[in-house]
This record gives C-alpha cells, sequence and structure tokens, in this order.
C-alpha cells in the first residue's frame, strides 16, 4: 500500500500522520508521503517542539502536492477538514481509495491543543495501520 497524506500546507496534519504511520508501520510493502494542496510556510516551532516529546519528527520542508505523488499513490488520506474532497474524486474513478478524516487545523499556541490534534491523528493512524494488517 502506497499512502498519501494530505492537509492544507503541510505544515503540520499530514506531516503527524505520516510521522505516526512510519513509526507504527511495520510491513515494509507500505509506504507513505506527505504533501499539501498548497506548499506551505516553514513549520511552527511549538508544533514541531510538542511533536517530537511525543516522539514524532515532523521538522521537514512542506511540499506540495506532485503529480507524481498522485500516480505514486494507491491511498490518499484527507488528514484535514479544510481540504475538499472534490479535488481528489478521480482517484476512486482509477481504482484507487479515497479517506477523509475531517481534523481542524491548529491555530493557537496552546500545548494542549497541539496534543490533542496530535492524538486524534494517532488514534487514527493506529485504525489504518490495524486496517492495513488484515487486507
Amino acid at each position: 500500500m502506497k499512502i498519501l497524506f494530505i492537509c492544507k500546507f503541510n505544515r503540520f496534519r499530514s506531516k503527524v500522520a505520516e510521522a505516526v504511520f512510519n513509526k507504527l508501520n511495520k510491513n515494509s510493502e507500505n509506504k507513505c508521503k506527505s504533501a499539501g494542496i498548497i506548499r506551505g510556510r516553514p513549520l511552527d516551532k511549538l508544533q514541531v517542539s510538542v511533536a517530537k516529546k511525543r516522539g514524532f519528527n515532523i521538522n521537514s520542508k512542506p511540499h506540495g502536492l506532485t503529480s507524481e505523488m498522485l500516480i505514486w499513490q494507491n491511498l490518499i488520506v484527507i488528514v484535514a477538514d479544510d481540504v475538499p474532497r472534490e479535488l481528489f474524486k478521480d482517484n476512486i474513478k482509477y481504482g484507487k481509495k479515497l479517506i477523509v478524516w475531517k481534523i481542524p487545523d491548529v491555530f493557537s499556541n496552546n500545548e494542549k491543543d497541539i496534543e490533542k490534534t496530535i492524538s486524534l491523528i494517532e488514534n487514527k493512524v493506529k485504525g489504518l495501520v490495524k486496517e492495513l494488517r488484515w487486507e
């Protein structure tokens, strides 16, 4: 399975999903990447720090979505409530899968809000990894 985690800017949500997946995934045939529909500015230092405390490294440059990524993947996971699923409706048409997790972005500098979002993403990714074991 080749999974592409997508959020709006690839500054937090999709990066967290990618980091969690890479930490939990034990099947070398499952790969993942992350991207934003718009390539974002540099990452928020507090978000990077909180993720690191949780054991997830998200400290890489934001990536914008490319046609190569869309060709590569066979599952898109929209990890955002501000990315329209309609952008990827053709994914299903080409025999690929689409999952939407409507996770709001974190705009506050409150560690608890950031932790809450990381936990939500972590739980979603855990469910996905468990589901992939049975496919």
